[in-house]
């Protein structure tokens, strides 16, 4: 695992007109920066800045010979202010939304001295960063690569971020039960079919669900703290694109110069296939190179952190194909 990094963000004053001082954290994996094209990882819900090595929750495709190789790339991943893993909190999270982290990771790149970037990605709640990066920055990237996520919050995923709300304050085991009920967003009732089949668990005389569930629960409950879940959950309620500007989506889509991939999973029932394709639909009447590309799988939002074949073959042609062109150049040199 590569050292934590942390920047000094002093004076920032949100969206809605609260003062922030606060440490930015990040890590940075692969070629020094300045040496190579360099990818901004965004991490999803209870993910941090340790993308790669030693406990990387992305090892399958970030790393040597992966699909982003860190043999050819830099790898810069910054953890949402608040999210525990630096140590740091934030109890007046509701001053907050993901458009400020978008303006909070942007600051920490300028403070990197980083000007362009070659591809930003993310999923889930990461993805939905990326959304906000490509708003506040339509010119930073040349790839931006939003997975299983939308650019704003639905009404569904609003609905559950507000009986994980109601979880997280009134449980007597917040986190553990929060947890429970989002792993029923996270997959599929045929993913749950397939894995348990109805088998139980004759030790502690449940279903193996069950028992799954509570081992879940068990586990981010030993690792999450209170305040980082809530800060994640409120934040992934209040993505929408649209809402600094008060104009529609089509206009900040043709603001955004590079590529954009839409990646979704077709049984997804957190983020929905169904509104990756209406957002795919309405940007490429505006737009033309931006592409979307399912992940088709059984397992749901889920797929995403599953599905690493698909992934790398759905975006081998994006980081593949710049590597390619690395060793020509190299060549040439």
């Amino acid at each position: 695992m590569t050292d934590l990094n942390k920047l000094n963000i002093f004076n920032y004053v949100s969206f809605n007109g609260t003062n922030f001082d606060m440490e930015l954290s990040y890590q940075t994996f692969g070629l020094p920066m300045g040496d190579a094209p360099i990818v901004l990882v965004n991490h999803a819900l209870t993910g941090n800045s340790n993308v790669v090595g030693e406990g990387g929750w992305w090892n399958p495709i970030i790393g040597e010979e992966k699909l982003i190789d860190t043999q050819k790339y830099s790898v810069v991943a910054f953890n949402f202010p608040g999210n525990g893993y630096d140590g740091n909190l934030i109890e007046n999270y509701k001053d907050l939304i993901l458009r400020d982290i978008a303006k909070i990771f942007l600051i920490g790149l300028h403070k990197l001295k980083i000007e362009s970037l070659f591809a930003i990605i993310g999923g889930s709640i990461g993805g939905g960063l990326v959304w906000e990066m490509a708003a506040l920055a339509p010119g930073l990237a040349q790839n931006y690569i939003p997975i299983a996520c939308d650019w704003k919050s639905s009404d569904w995923l609003i609905a559950n971020t507000r009986l994980q709300h109601q979880i997280l304050n009134n449980s007597s085991r917040p986190i553990h039960d929060a947890r429970i009920h989002a792993m029923l967003c996270y997959r599929s009732p045929k993913s749950f079919d397939l894995k348990f089949n109805r088998s139980k668990n004759e030790i502690l005389n449940v279903f193996n669900v069950e028992s799954w569930l509570l081992h879940h629960g068990e586990k981010l409950q030993n690792r999450f703290q209170l305040y980082a879940y809530k800060l994640m959950n409120h934040l992934l309620s209040s993505i929408d694109i649209t809402r600094a500007d008060e104009i529609n989506l089509s206009d900040i889509i043709t603001r955004i110069k590079g590529n954009i991939y839409i990646v979704s999973v077709d049984s997804d029932l957190f983020f929905t296939d169904y509104h990756s394709r209406n957002t795919f639909y309405k940007a490429c009447r505006v737009k033309d190179n931006v592409f979307y590309r399912p992940i088709k799988s059984i397992h749901g939002h889920d797929a995403f952190l599953i599905e690493f074949d698909q992934l790398k073959d759905l975006l081998s042609d994006i980081f593949i194909k710049e590597k390619a062109s690395l060793l020509r150049t190299l060549q040439k040199i």
